[in-house]
């Protein structure tokens, strides 16, 4: 086994879940990820961030829920979100709104490019970089700790825990 055999076998690994959004294809690192649930109802929260869908009860935490359509002012896909995906935020624990979940994937971190001026009409700052599911198919990689602003996070804080 020379050099490169060797580079091969020890290169890094990202572990994703990968998600459908609007037609497109995303993944979040595993790390960040707590679980993925059915789609419940939630209840509203007045006065809001408009990309804040409510916040849900569970298992005796009630945890905000963002719709990332909204978020990312994309179009189309399922008018009914299907799952969400639980994520850990800084210090706080939150759900966003997905159209489905595709699996757990690895990608060799040399096959992640970094991210485009604009991929999709997402803002540049949410996408850690964008890489190629099994089928050669576009995957846009989010940073779900740049996903809210200090302020954005502090307002959800204080309107959902209030």
């Amino acid at each position: 086994m020379d050099n490169r055999d060797l580079k091969k076998t020890d290169e890094r690994q990202k572990q994703l879940v990968t998600f459908m959004l609007a037609n497109e294809k995303y993944g979040i690192d595993i790390m960040q990820t707590q679980e993925i649930i059915k789609m419940e109802r939630m209840t509203p929260i007045p006065n809001s961030l408009d990309f804040v869908e409510g916040v849900i009860n569970l298992r005796g935490n009630v945890i905000p829920i963002i719709d990332l359509k909204k978020r990312f002012n994309l179009i189309g896909g399922s008018d009914k979100s299907s799952g969400i995906i639980v994520v850990r935020l800084e210090d706080m624990v939150m759900g966003v709104m997905i159209d489905g979940v595709s699996k757990v994937m690895s990608i060799p971190s040399s096959q992640i490019q970094p991210p485009p001026p604009v991929v999709s009409g997402i803002g540049r700052e949410y996408i850690s970089g964008v890489g190629k599911d099994d089928s050669g198919q576009l995957l846009i990689i989010l940073d779900i700790n740049k996903l809210l602003s200090y302020e954005e996070l502090e307002n959800i804080k204080e309107t959902s825990l209030t």
